[in-house]
């Protein structure tokens, strides 16, 4: 048991942050425990929920997107304001570029890691949670035809049954939706090269599925694929749309707007 903790530790160490089910499908990959349920729960979950408490390796490096309180924006006082958005501040990065970029996800757990790449480049990370509703649909595809430019929508699946037909859905419902708009709707995990290529850890094809008797072979789950490439998928997705050139126009007049900012705050401090 100390063996798995300490791989555990280096795991987390090096590609962190990671969901349980990542590190399960890692440390299979890897040969430490057996693909099964049991090695799930009772191992790899019950030692990341012992290594939290006491410390061993840090609560961030377990990514858990379940979970979020909900309360409006505020602050203590206008000079709190000033100085948050100050901080925060960021020119939208799309509006100046000549296309338009989402990352669409099945699974809400694996939000928390491919926001580690969306985040930093002001790309919205659109989760289905499963099928998503046709208002979901609509109003993503409302957003995407108001930009009025050409959008690259980039979805990242499980290969199953359900998984395969949810990118079907979602790619359906928002061209139905968005009335012509140009879009480019690409599948980029996970796909039948990458469970081969990447020697992914697959898991049987639930039969109790409807859509089980159109699909051939195991399933992969989205999760399978090592974090760090998962991560390399998104923000590779997102760079090849970037003209760097236009970013460094926004970045120039963010820094100048921020420094508007901190005036103001200077002077209003001389009021308050």
């Amino acid at each position: 048991m100390c063996r798995i903790r300490e791989e555990l530790y280096n795991l987390l160490r090096a590609e962190n942050p990671m969901t349980v089910r990542q590190v399960f499908y890692q440390l299979v990959s890897r040969g430490v425990i057996a693909k099964t349920e049991s090695e799930y729960k009772q191992t790899v979950v019950r030692l990341l929920t012992v290594m939290r408490r006491s410390g061993d390796i840090p609560f961030g490096w377990i990514a858990d997107n379940t979970r979020w309180m909900r309360k409006p924006r505020s602050y203590s006082s206008l000079d709190d304001m000033l100085e948050r958005e100050q901080e925060f501040y960021r020119r939208a990065i799309w509006d100046d570029q000549d296309v338009y970029v989402e990352i669409w996800l099945e699974k809400d757990a694996l939000a928390g890691v491919l926001f580690e790449e969306t985040g930093p480049w002001d790309v919205p990370l659109m989760v289905t949670r499963g099928y998503p509703s046709v208002s979901y649909l609509y109003e993503a595809a409302e957003t995407i035809k108001d930009q009025g430019k050409p959008a690259y929508l980039y979805y990242f699946g499980d290969w199953d049954p359900s998984g395969v037909d949810i990118t079907k859905t979602v790619e359906r419902g928002i061209r139905e939706f968005s009335h012509g708009a140009d879009i480019e709707f690409k599948r980029v995990a996970v796909t039948l090269q990458q469970i081969e290529e990447l020697n992914l850890p697959t898991r049987p094809t639930k039969k109790t599925d409807s859509r089980s008797k159109n699909f051939s072979g195991e399933s992969v789950e989205v999760d399978a694929i090592p974090p760090l490439t998962l991560r390399n998928l998104v923000r590779q997705s997102i760079e090849r749309h970037v003209d760097r050139r236009t970013l460094g126009q926004t970045q120039q007049i963010e820094a100048a707007e921020r420094a508007t900012l901190v005036t103001i705050r200077e002077q209003m401090d001389g009021f308050l």
